[in-house]
C-alpha cells in the first residue's frame, strides 16, 4: 500500500453557482499578463476538453449525470473570463479497448480529459496520458490512478472510501469485533481496490471476510447471497454498478438475509428506487461517497432540472460533474494567470493545486500528489425518497481506520 496523506480541512466555503466564479486553492501563481500560450485544443477563444464517458455500458446512467453535470457547469462558466469551454464527448461502453481507441481520436484535438469514467478505462490509458502529459480527471478512484501524472482523482480511493463505510458501521452498532462480512466485487481495480479496504479493517478488528469476485457483466446475485448467506455473514459489502446491488437486495430480501449493506460509491442510483427492491434498500443500504447530496445542494438541483427537463432522477453524479467541472477551472484559471495555456503549462498548474475546495460538493482534496489518495474523508448517505434519492447521514469525516490504511 502506498503512502497516502491527510486531507487538510477546506479553508473557504464559496457560492459555486454563480456563473463563471471559481472556488479558491492555493496555487503559488502570481498571475501574470499580457499574450497566453496555447497549442493543442485551444483555438480563438475556445478550448476543447475531452470526455470518455459510459452512456450504454454498466455505468450509463451514472455517465450520463456526470456528463450533463460538467455540460451544466460549462455552459455559464469561462475560463479567466475569456475562453469559452466546449465538451468532445465519446461513450466508450465501459470497454477499455474502446476508451483507447476513441481517446486516439480525440487527443490532438482536446487541451485536457475534463472526464474519463471507469478504472479500467484510466488504467488502460495510463502510458498514453503520461506520455501526452495531459491533465484528466477520472470518475473512479482506484489506487493505480494516483500514480499517473496529472491524473486527479476526486477523493479518497476506493479502499480507504470503504474503510470509512466500516468506521460508520461500527460507530452505529451495525457491525462488531468479530463478526463475518461478505464482500461481493469487480474484478480489477475497482473491485480490487475496495477489497483491500475490507482486508485491512477485518485485521483491526478480527473480522471473517468472505470474498465473491465477480465480472461487471454478471447481473443475478442470488448464488452469490445464497453462499454469504450460508456462511453467517453478518453484513454485506458492495464494490459494483447498481445492477447487481438491486439484485442483491432482491436476493437477500428473499432469503431473508436481514443485515446492512455497505458500499462504495458507485454502487448505487436514484432508479433503483423505482424497482420492487427500494424498500430495502432504504432500510439496509450505506454508501461511503466522495460527494454530497442533493438535499445539501438544492440550488444545484433547481439549476440542473431546469436546463435538464427531461433528465429523470439525477443522481450524485451530477454533483460530481458539477465539481470537478469546478477543479479543471481553477486548473485552467490558473494556466491562463501564468500565461500558459498549453498543455505543459496546464499540468504544472494542476500540480501546484493545494487544499482544493469546491463548497462542499466534493470532500476536500489536499493536493494531487503522486501515489497518495488525495483525500481520506467521506460522505455516508442513504436511499431516500428526496431529490436525488439520497439523504446524508453522515456528512464529510475521516474514520478511524483511514490513517492506518493510509500508512500501510
Amino acid at each position: 500500500m502506498k503512502m497516502l496523506t491527510r486531507v487538510a480541512a477546506a479553508t473557504v466555503a464559496l457560492a459555486l453557482l454563480a456563473a463563471g466564479c471559481s472556488s479558491k486553492a492555493e496555487s503559488g501563481s502570481d498571475g501574470g499578463s499580457g499574450d497566453v500560450a496555447t497549442d493543442v485544443g485551444v483555438e480563438g477563444t475556445t478550448i476543447t476538453l475531452g470526455v470518455l464517458t459510459d452512456l450504454t455500458g454498466v455505468f450509463a446512467a451514472l455517465g450520463k449525470d456526470i456528463t450533463n453535470g460538467n455540460t451544466l457547469y460549462w455552459k455559464s462558466a469561462k475560463v479567466c473570463d475569456k475562453y469559452s469551454v466546449k465538451l468532445d464527448v465519446q461513450d466508450t461502453g465501459y470497454v477499455p479497448q474502446q476508451g483507447v481507441q476513441l481517446y486516439s481520436s480525440i487527443k490532438s484535438d482536446v487541451l485536457a480529459m475534463q472526464q474519463t469514467i471507469g478504472s479500467p478505462i484510466n488504467a488502460a490509458l495510463a502510458q498514453d496520458y503520461e506520455a501526452d502529459k495531459i491533465v484528466n480527471f477520472p470518475s473512479a478512484w482506484g489506487e493505480k490512478l494516483t500514480d499517473i501524472p496529472g491524473t486527479g482523482v476526486l477523493g479518497p480511493t476506493y479502499d480507504v472510501e470503504m474503510s470509512n463505510a466500516y468506521d460508520y458501521a461500527f460507530e452505529k452498532g451495525l457491525l462488531k469485533d468479530g463478526d463475518t462480512v461478505g464482500h461481493i466485487y469487480f474484478e480489477g481495480e475497482y473491485g480490487e481496490t475496495g477489497l483491500e479496504g475490507t482486508t485491512y479493517v477485518a485485521k483491526q478488528k478480527k473480522l471473517t471476510v468472505v470474498e465473491a469476485q465477480i465480472k461487471a457483466t454478471d447481473q443475478d446475485m442470488s448464488a452469490q447471497v445464497t453462499q454469504l448467506k450460508a456462511r453467517g455473514v453478518d453484513a454485506i459489502v458492495l464494490t459494483v454498478a447498481p445492477a447487481q446491488t438491486t439484485s442483491v437486495a432482491a436476493a437477500a430480501q428473499a432469503q431473508g438475509l436481514d443485515v446492512p449493506i455497505l458500499g462504495s460509491n458507485p454502487v448505487f442510483a436514484p432508479g433503483l428506487l423505482q424497482g420492487p427492491t427500494a424498500a430495502w434498500l432504504k432500510s439496509h443500504l450505506y454508501v461511503s461517497a466522495p460527494v454530497s447530496t442533493f438535499e445539501k445542494h438544492e440550488d444545484l438541483y433547481d439549476k440542473y432540472t431546469a436546463a435538464f427537463p427531461d433528465a429523470k432522477n439525477p443522481s450524485g453524479g451530477v454533483i460530481l460533474g458539477y465539481g470537478m467541472s469546478e477543479i479543471m477551472k481553477q486548473v485552467l484559471d490558473t494556466a491562463c494567470a501564468d500565461g500558459d495555456l498549453t498543455r505543459a503549462g496546464v499540468l504544472k498548474a494542476f500540480q501546484g493545486l493545494k487544499n482544493i475546495d469546491t463548497g462542499g460538493l466534493i470532500v476536500p482534496i489536499e493536493s494531487f500528489t503522486l501515489h497518495r489518495s488525495p483525500s481520506l474523508q467521506s460522505y455516508i448517505y442513504q436511499p431516500a425518497d428526496v431529490p436525488g434519492g439520497a439523504k446524508v447521514v453522515q456528512d464529510a469525516f475521516e474514520g478511524q481506520f483511514a490513517p492506518g490504511l493510509a500508512e500501510s
